[in-house]
């Protein structure tokens, strides 16, 4: 008999933004099979002789392919045991949730998809900026800065992403975000529409710089460290 599966969106990092359902499935799960960014201390919620599986991607260093995740993953399963697939953030915000559920449906494993704070929540409270505004900002989009290959995707909606109107959040940005904002500026979006770049969210060494677009970019491009980051633009990336 197969075990059961709980994907579990384990929020920026922060063990007081987990949801009591998510503590929950880790105190009782068998075995955790947990992303880089759901490490440390969310971890102090699995209960003392469970199993623990890292299998977190992070650009630029060796990671286990999405295929090797999947196949864990039904394998532990398969064992009939309690597993809880733990992802950063919000398990369905491109964590390859979608992948990962195929694969159990396809050896006929159950499941359940608790969701988590987003990342992009996280890092506007922590800027206590909001997302949304009456009449000026009624829109808000999330992109990736990176496709498969970790360069800027190529099918991009610019008029969407140089909305002045909207709120854009750029998920994995650093290494992409100069060539994007040069894009978005040659697509009418002004230079100077702020911008938050929010690095290590939900982690006591978080870090929130504000400026531009342009400054953001001119600051990436001149270098950056490997700190998981969210950049974010608009009309109300300046609220004080």
């Amino acid at each position: 008999m197969s075990g059961f599966v709980s994907f579990v969106g384990s929020g920026p990092g922060d063990p007081e933004l987990l949801t009591l359902k998510a503590v929950d499935r880790l105190v009782r799960a068998d075995v955790v099979l947990f992303d880089d960014l759901s490490a440390g201390p969310v971890l102090t919620h699995v209960r003392p002789g469970a199993a623990l599986v890292a299998v977190g991607k992070r650009a630029g260093r060796p990671s286990p392919t999405q295929h090797t995740v999947s196949t864990l993953l039904v394998e532990h399963a398969l064992t009939g045991g309690r597993v809880v697939r733990l992802k950063s953030g919000d398990a369905g915000m491109f964590g390859r949730l979608e992948e990962e559920i195929l694969a159990l449906r396809a050896a006929d494993i159950t499941f359940e998809v608790i969701p988590g704070i987003s990342a992009a929540f996280a890092a506007a409270a922590a800027a206590a900026i909001p997302l949304t505004r009456r009449l000026s900002a009624r829109r808000v989009q999330f992109v990736t800065g990176h496709d498969v290959t970790g360069t800027l995707p190529e099918a991009r909606n610019m008029a969407a992403l140089a909305d002045p109107a909207a709120t854009t959040v750029v998920f994995m940005p650093k290494r992409t975000f100069p060539a994007l904002a040069a894009d978005l500026v040659a697509h009418g979006l002004p230079p100077e529409t702020p911008a938050l770049l929010a690095e290590n969210i939900g982690h006591p060494d978080q870090r929130l710089t504000h400026g531009t677009v342009a400054t953001i970019a001119a600051s990436l491009a001149a270098g950056f460290s490997d700190a998981p980051a969210l950049i974010l633009y608009g009309p109300l990336m300046d609220t004080p």
